[in-house]
C-alpha cells in the first residue's frame, strides 16, 4: 500500500511532536543523586543490645542560630519547636558512616552518605517542645549519636539601587529603595553523647 505525500507528511509531523517514550530514560544531570553507604558490616544484635532499657536519662535542648549573609551562625538562638530528634547507638557501622559523611558528602554535587535500612531501624525518637527541650528516658550506659533537622526563615531588608539623577548642585545622586527578603534554611543539628553509669542524667545541647 502506498501513502500519498500529505498522509506521509502528517505521520512524520505527528512522530516529531509526540513525547519521546522508551523503556529507559537517562535522568538530567541536575536530578542525579550519588548515594554512598558504609562498607563496614552492620551488627543488628549489637545495636539492639545498646538500645535495651536502662535507668539513665538524656535530657537536651535543641536550637540553632540565624545565619549571616556569609553563612556564619551569629544571630539569636532559634529553638527547635516540635521537631523530631533521632538517637542512634554508636557502633562501628555508625562511626564509619559519620567519617564517610565528613569525607565524601557534598550537598552541592548531590552526593549523599546514607545509613542502610537495617541500621536506620535501630533508633529512638523524641519530639521537642516549643522551647526545644527533649528527653530520652530508660537509657543504658553507652555512647549515642543524636540528630535533628531544624528549619527556619530569616527575614531582612536591603537597599536596591533604582537609578541616578542630578541634584541642584550639579552633582549626581543615587537613589535606593528599601526592600524586604526571606530566606529559608534547614540546619542539621547533631551531637555525640555518652552515658557513663546507671541512673545518670546527662544534659546536652543539640546545635
Amino acid at each position: 500500500m502506498h501513502l500519498n505525500k500529505s498522509v506521509l507528511l502528517f505521520l512524520i509531523t505527528l512522530y516529531a511532536v509526540s513525547p519521546a517514550r522508551a523503556q529507559y530514560k537517562e535522568p538530567e544531570k541536575k536530578d542525579k543523586i550519588e548515594a554512598i553507604y558504609p562498607q563496614v558490616p552492620f551488627d543488628s544484635l549489637q545495636a539492639k543490645q545498646k538500645l535495651a532499657k536502662g535507668t539513665s536519662t538524656i535530657k537536651g535542648i535543641a536550637f540553632t542560630k540565624a545565619k549571616s549573609k556569609w553563612g556564619l551562625k551569629v544571630g539569636q538562638r532559634i529553638y527547635a519547636n516540635q521537631i523530631k530528634v533521632t538517637l542512634f547507638p554508636v557502633t562501628p557501622y555508625l562511626e564509619s558512616w559519620y567519617a564517610l559523611r565528613k569525607e565524601k558528602e557534598n550537598l552541592r554535587k548531590r552526593r549523599y552518605v546514607y545509613l542502610s535500612k537495617d541500621a536506620y531501624r535501630y533508633r529512638l525518637e523524641a519530639i521537642t517542645n516549643s522551647d526545644g527541650e527533649f528527653t530520652f528516658p530508660d537509657m543504658k550506659p553507652g555512647k549515642y549519636f543524636l540528630q535533628g533537622f531544624l528549619g527556619y526563615t530569616h527575614n531582612g531588608t536591603y537597599n536596591e539601587y533604582t537609578g541616578s539623577g542630578y541634584n541642584n548642585y550639579g552633582g549626581q545622586t543615587d537613589y535606593y529603595q528599601q526592600k524586604s527578603y526571606s530566606v529559608d534554611y534547614e540546619d542539621r543539628i547533631e551531637a555525640f553523647v555518652e552515658v557513663n553509669q546507671d541512673g545518670e542524667i546527662v544534659k546536652i545541647k543539640l546545635n
